[in-house]
């Protein structure tokens, strides 16, 4: 049994791993820090990349569950999703904004800033600071390069609707740690 699934069933509906996932450690090489915002996405949803069944851009997303899915957002940012639910259903959790906490430097570089609220807060800039781009797709995020851990502390967790789509936009499925200066954007 892997440190992931001892504390996050991949397996479970995209929102309960969306809430789940804020307060753990997510790192790549070493380079990351603790998943502060989360957008839940499933098949049954018109938002969902997973929504009109899989292609070949989306048939990472269909599974098997614990993978990485990793797309182009406007053909610019690379977005990354942890894949969830049962091998063929097609749900997953956007990464949205983490608050870095290891190889600030390397994400300093990568951005090309120093301010750290803005090196991890909006799933474009994740996915620069981490170095992760399309080569990352499909791989297991409970392996090397990528480590998912416990955050020490208890959080608490708020919810919302969730932002940067046109589709079912007012379904609360996009959370956040509560008083946290790294999200992408306040909660309402």
């Amino acid at each position: 049994m892997t440190a992931i699934s001892q504390f996050i069933d991949f397996s479970a509906p995209s929102v309960n791993v969306a809430r789940s996932l804020i307060g753990t450690v997510f790192l790549v090489d070493g380079v990351g820090g603790r998943i502060v915002e989360t957008e839940a996405y499933d098949h049954e949803d018109p938002a969902s990349h997973s929504f009109g069944g899989p292609t070949k851009r989306n048939r990472v997303m269909f599974g098997p569950p614990c993978r990485a899915y990793i797309y182009r957002s406007y053909g610019i940012h690379w977005c990354l999703n942890f894949v969830c639910r049962a091998d063929g259903h097609g749900a997953g959790v956007l990464i949205r904004a983490i608050e870095p906490l290891a190889g600030l430097d390397i994400m300093r570089a990568r951005r090309g800033l120093d301010h750290p609220r803005l090196l991890c807060s909006g799933p474009g800039r994740v996915c620069q600071a981490l170095g992760i781009t399309d080569a990352h797709s499909g791989m297991q995020i409970d392996t090397s390069p990528f480590q998912l851990l416990p955050f020490a502390a208890e959080v608490s967790v708020i919810a919302g609707p969730r932002i940067g789509i046109s589709k079912a936009k007012d379904m609360p499925w996009r959370f956040g740690l509560s008083g946290s200066p790294f999200l992408s954007r306040p909660f309402r």
